[in-house]
């Protein structure tokens, strides 16, 4: 078993060498992810596993990629997209421009979600989608817009119980297994690397959807990120985040109000 001590060298390593700070990550997710690397990349201890990736850039890589957290779907939480379908979308379209930023977007299944959901509101063409996330890996792969064929029938279903009247496969073409989305949807997406913990605002937003990332935070990290949307997000803007994530004993939480159990803020201060 991986020792919190140890935990903490090799966080240290990882800031000093790479400037990666994961020190307000949960502790208790860190050491399950790390002991799972581990395992799987079979070191036999830990000396091993901290000379690997302090000196193999390759390897740091991975190591990243294991340890920050990718699960996500397309148009996940269907009633959470129809909420954005009904409520939100309509309010953002009398604005000439929408700007909306995806803090932690991943592989990009959802900033495909959100542009399937643009264009179908015929907003597309005024909006740009900005997709951030710490992983350059995870970015790579959402810019390429290319997804398992085997994820379409659950991401189908999760379309339709968002509202959407389509047919899905219209959105993509099928090839090998895999399907890749049409490039008139990427068209209107920047995708860069951004570190929630250190990087600034960079912009303001109408909409900045972050969800299921601050889970992974401690407290003081999750105020700095909130902080960090608050600044980022125009008066009357709207914030989105995970379904087990709030405002609540946040300080900013006095300048919104939840407009839904699907955790959607909107900014009145």
């Amino acid at each position: 078993m991986i020792e919190e001590e140890e935990i903490a060298i090799l966080l240290n390593d990882l800031y000093e060498i790479y400037g990666y700070d994961f020190n307000n990550y949960s502790k208790a997710s860190l050491k399950r992810r790390i002991q799972r690397i581990c395992t799987i990349d079979k070191f036999p201890s830990f000396a091993e596993l901290r000379y690997r990736v302090k000196s193999d850039p390759a390897y740091l890589k991975r190591f990243v990629e294991e340890i920050t957290v990718n699960v996500t779907e397309m148009f996940r939480d269907p009633t959470f997209y129809h909420f954005l379908r009904t409520d939100v979308l309509p309010t953002l379209g009398a604005k000439p421009f929408i700007r909306i930023w995806h803090a932690g977007c991943s592989t990009g299944e959802e900033v495909y979600s959100m542009a399937i959901l643009l264009q179908e509101a015929n907003l597309l063409h005024k909006s740009l989608l900005y997709a951030t996330d710490l992983n350059p890996t995870v970015l790579e792969k959402a810019r390429a817009g290319i997804f398992p064929m085997s994820h379409m029938k659950l991401y189908s279903e999760n379309y339709i119980g968002s509202g959407g009247k389509n047919d899905f496969s219209s959105y993509y073409i099928a090839n090998y297994g895999q399907v890749k989305f049409k490039e008139s949807l990427g068209e209107k997406m920047i995708f860069s690397t951004h570190n929630l913990v250190s990087d600034r605002s960079f912009n303001e937003f109408d909409l900045i959807l972050c969800r299921n990332v601050l889970i992974y935070f401690d407290k003081d990290l999750q105020e700095k990120v909130l902080k960090l949307f608050d600044e980022s997000l125009g008066t009357l803007g709207y914030l989105a985040l995970g379904s087990k994530e709030t405002l609540k004993f946040s300080s900013i939480q006095t300048h919104y109000k939840q407009l839904t159990r699907d955790k959607v803020w909107r900014k009145i201060n």
